[in-house]
């Protein structure tokens, strides 16, 4: 089923990211979270790219094992990130042979080593130029990425991620989903201005569950997530007992997604990090 059919549906949507490992024993594991979550049916589930677009190969594996062999909905992540035309030409033209019908169009990282990003010859730049194109070439519903704290190589803040947002939109978008947050207040203020400024497709919000505590620090600096005061106050001081920073990552990720849901948000996306646990508890304190 197309994203634009699933958001449609009454009730809030409910979906999960998993990233493409680097390993068998990896991608095994990641299959073990895949039917632990089956039972919770959400809305969809996405699978990124990889770093630097690093996995494209796994990525589309798992995206139509996920279509061939679950009842799950899969939406590939695409990024400009080392790709031409030609390349997404025929990685769409597979995708669509395999039934997938929903994309989320990024433009991605740098690759490892390189301080920015600079499109391969007969590639894109930008996030906008994949959606256009993609859009051209075949009948998927795509989505996209916005930072509701703005994106972290942004210069314009907030304003510029709006503007683009709404490029996005005009150009055929049909949802955002959000880099995740801490504080709500960022959601709130990004979605009040995005319905000033004509944005109607739903945003939906990022929620990460925490479960390692400097790791968690470390991607939010590299993606510009904050990280509150009152968060640090909590997590701190018990960073180094992994089982009581686990669940009170669940407790905190629970409250916040309760919230949202609560001011009306069109659904959640939860990082699932390729393991079932905090998604699971998540959605059993939310009675989903």
């Amino acid at each position: 089923m197309k994203l634009i059919d699933i958001l449609k549906q009454k009730k809030p949507s409910i979906s999960f990211e998993f990233f493409p490992p680097k390993t068998d024993q990896g991608e095994a594991n990641l299959w073990q979270c895949i039917q632990e979550l089956s039972p919770l049916e959400p809305s969809f589930v996405s699978v990124t790219y990889g770093a630097g677009g690093s996995t494209q190969d796994r990525t589309r594996r798992i995206v139509e094992r996920i279509k061939k062999e679950t009842k799950l909905e899969p939406m590939a992540h695409l990024t400009c990130v080392g790709s031409t035309a030609d390349n997404i030409t025929e990685l769409l033209g597979n995708y669509k042979a395999s039934g997938i019908e929903n994309i989320l169009a990024l433009r991605g990282d740098a690759p490892e080593g390189s301080s920015t990003f600079q499109a391969v010859a007969g590639g894109f730049s930008y996030a906008t130029d994949l959606l256009e194109f993609v859009r051209q070439q075949q009948d998927f519903s795509v989505a996209v990425a916005t930072y509701p704290e703005g994106h972290p190589e942004s210069t314009g803040g907030v304003h510029d991620d709006l503007t683009y947002l709404k490029m996005k939109q005009d150009l055929g978008a049909v949802a955002a989903v959000t880099q995740y947050f801490f504080d709500n207040a960022h959601y709130y203020r990004f979605r009040e201005a995005a319905d000033k400024m004509g944005i109607t497709i739903p945003i939906i919000p990022g929620i990460m569950p925490i479960a390692n505590y400097a790791q968690i620090v470390r991607f939010s600096a590299m993606c510009g997530a904050s990280i509150p005061d009152w968060l640090q106050q909590k997590m701190q001081p018990i960073s180094e007992d992994l089982d009581s920073t686990k669940q009170m990552g669940i407790d905190l990720a629970s409250q916040q997604a309760q919230d949202l849901l609560d001011q009306g948000a069109p659904g959640l996306h939860i990082y699932a990090l390729n393991k079932s646990e905090a998604s699971k508890a998540i959605c059993k304190n939310l009675a989903i």
